[in-house]
């Protein structure tokens, strides 16, 4: 309660009135309880409190009140009486926690209604007052703390306010509830498809709803060896239930990860678990403490259901390790190790170059079309996107790509560095990824500027003009001072650069789960039209290049479109690539001639360029290896003896971060 008057033990004991209407007795019961976690304590509790926590001190005060008065306990009585009576407590036991659906999105939508919109008091359902009688997840501490002699006296006051109420009814209830669900999630196709064949040869979701059958007849009968029997076989059960469903993320990590039937495989051991939480209660001989241990755990479970983040967290985790696995399966692609590897990346990085060249003057081309501004940003992305494809199936490559893919591949290096042995080949696989991008980057530039010079060049011969003109220079050298925006724009592309390796991983992915290589290569209408070599050939195709597409035609996209996007909301955010923005460079000194060495701001672009390079490697860089690490669950305790060993290697030989070692 937010006022100090509802702080006051004696009028929240005047107001408790069985004869209420049920909306006023719930409401009554979330008053106690916030009475219990926040009132002010007197100088002798106090003294009481010691170690206890407050509400384990108020409640103490509460019941020896009660004890004194037998007018306030009759009327506590009658209200916990006619909570029970006037309660569904099923829900409780089996619904709170669990998602009404098994799509993730269903319970995003609902975490965020629970979050944003508040509760009532106005209902039948225990499980959904449950949250309101409970909202601080603090309250979970404080009820596994409640003592035997405590739990004795509350056991007497519910005795005398319910002495023939049949407790175990709900949780029984709650119990045949669940069992069915569970049984119904390991029967549903996208979980039995991806389950271990053999930890299925025993059927056990098949046999659990006849062994919970069981144990209830027993129960009831009161036939102790039939119990015993009846429980120890359910159990086993549920344990093999579990088995199956963990085997299902192994089969996704090899075949394709979908969060929805992680989210649905979670939700059923979940409700395996509240199973055996039932069933502690029930067989316990003081069902008492076992019944406040349940619901100290499903006040945890509230406040967990609540969280976005722990959803997110929880459920994205294999995607994004499976992500980052097939982007370092990538990257490894992109790390040279000795001097053949190394030669053979300048080549390839000096094709990409000559591409970007000819993409520079295309975008100059394009922009003197005038497009609006919606269509500009889209031909720009095409132009991009079709230039990177080009370089892909090519075989060669564009260096602000590498750090993306790259970084993955060395998270997973980081495994190994407990000893100096691993710490040393650690550090070895820095000074290849370094040499790599030095590589990449020096290839791209060796190429774009001769490649854009020479089309300038030829302009002025045949035409007696550039192909990119003064005014179009001037503009360049305007946007890339080193006092101007760039430097964000740089880290800006050096985002969309990340995002780019997420798209590629998630599409890999997407198409690994679907078998669309399978499908290529004996769908039987494919085979019809393209023959069975041919369709095995493209199927093969399609699954080494679908990675390479996919990252190089969402980065020209996005390169386009994302600024004109933002623009649209009034934030002018543009897009410097080192290489592209070389070339754009290099156009103005084609257009301006030699003149342009005698103005200050050519001068103060040479470092801009320099600073963009490093800002589009790092910054994507850093994104990808973070996420790669989170997903792995790599923890890299002794950060400082790995930087101490990269400075010793780059005092020692800074050579090897930049050339290969001699032969």
């Amino acid at each position: 309660m937010a006022s100090q008057g509802a702080w006051d033990l004696t009028a929240l004991l005047n107001a408790a009135d069985p004869r209420a209407a049920l909306p006023l007795r719930n409401l009554w019961l979330a008053r106690l309880l916030e009475w219990l976690r926040h009132a002010p304590l007197d100088k002798s509790e106090q003294r009481e409190r010691g170690a206890r926590p407050l509400p384990l001190v108020r409640l103490t005060h509460l019941l020896n009140v009660l004890e004194r008065n037998p007018v306030h306990a009759g009327n506590v009585a009658g209200v916990l009486a006619g909570a029970w009576r006037d309660l569904q407590a099923v829900g409780l036991f089996a619904d709170v926690g669990f998602a009404s659906r098994m799509a993730l999105w269903s319970e995003v939508g609902h975490r965020l209604r629970l979050r944003l919109l508040p509760g009532t008091v106005d209902t039948r359902e225990l499980g959904e007052l449950f949250g309101l009688l409970f909202p601080d997840a603090d309250d979970e501490a404080w009820l596994r703390a409640v003592d035997d002699t405590l739990l004795q006296r509350l056991a007497a006051l519910f005795a005398g306010a319910l002495p023939d109420a049949d407790w175990r009814g709900a949780l029984v209830d709650a119990l045949t509830m669940l069992v069915s669900a569970v049984r119904s999630a390991g029967f549903s196709g996208p979980l039995r498809q991806r389950m271990d064949s053999e930890l299925l040869a025993n059927n056990p979701f098949g046999q659990l709803a006849r062994a919970a059958d069981d144990l209830v007849d027993a129960l009831k009968a009161g036939d102790e060896a039939e119990l015993r029997r009846a429980l120890q076989y359910l159990r086993a059960l549920l344990d093999a239930c579990r088995a199956a469903a963990a085997s299902v993320p192994e089969h996704l990590e090899a075949w394709g990860v979908s969060v929805d039937i992680m989210f649905e495989v979670e939700q059923l051991m979940a409700r395996t678990e509240r199973v055996e939480a039932l069933l502690d209660v029930l067989v316990a001989e003081q069902p008492a403490r076992e019944l406040v241990q349940l619901l100290a755990g499903l006040v945890r479970v509230v406040h967990e259901r609540r969280s976005l983040r722990t959803l997110f967290s929880r459920h994205y985790a294999l995607l994004a390790r499976k992500v980052a696995e097939r982007s370092a399966e990538t990257g490894e692609h992109y790390i040279t190790r000795n001097a053949a590897e190394y030669r053979d990346m300048l080549w390839r990085a000096a094709g990409g170059g000559a591409v970007i060249g000819g993409t520079t003057l295309a975008k100059f081309a394009l922009g003197a079309l005038g497009f609006t501004a919606f269509w500009a940003g889209f031909v720009a992305g095409a132009n991009y996107a079709l230039s990177f494809v080009l370089i892909h199936l090519l075989h060669w490559t564009v260096a602000t790509k590498q750090p993306a893919m790259t970084a993955p591949a060395m998270a997973h290096k980081l495994r190994n560095i407990a000893g100096e042995e691993g710490l040393e080949g650690f550090v070895d696989e820095v000074g290849h990824l370094l040499r790599s991008q030095f590589a990449g980057i020096a290839g791209n530039l060796l190429a774009v500027i001769p490649v854009v010079l020479a089309v300038q060049l030829l302009a002025w011969l045949f035409f007696g003009a550039p192909a990119v003109g003064p005014k179009d220079a001037a503009y360049v050298l305007h946007s890339l001072q080193l006092l101007g925006p760039s430097v964000f724009f740089a880290a800006f592309t050096g985002v969309l650069l990340f995002l780019s390796s997420l798209v590629a991983g998630w599409v890999e992915n997407w198409f690994v789960f679907y078998r669309l290589d399978s499908a290529i290569a004996w769908n039987p209408r494919l085979i019809a039209r393209l023959g069975a070599a041919r369709a095995q050939r493209w199927s093969a195709w399609w699954r080494a290049n679908i990675s390479g597409l996919a990252a190089n035609t969402s980065l020209g996209l996005m390169l386009g479109l994302v600024p004109v996007s933002l623009a649209f909301f009034g934030l002018p955010i543009e897009v410097r690539h080192v290489t592209l923005s070389t070339g754009q460079l290099a156009a103005a000194v084609g257009a301006l001639g030699l003149d342009i060495f005698r103005q200050p701001g050519f001068w103060w672009c040479l470092p801009t360029i320099a600073l963009i390079g490093i800002l589009n490697l790092g910054v994507s860089f850093a994104l990808a290896l973070l996420v790669a690490l989170r997903a792995r669950g790599i923890q890299v305790a002794d950060r400082a003896r790995v930087q101490a060993a990269i400075w010793r290697r780059l005092r020692e030989n800074p050579r090897s971060f930049l050339l290969p070692p001699r032969a």
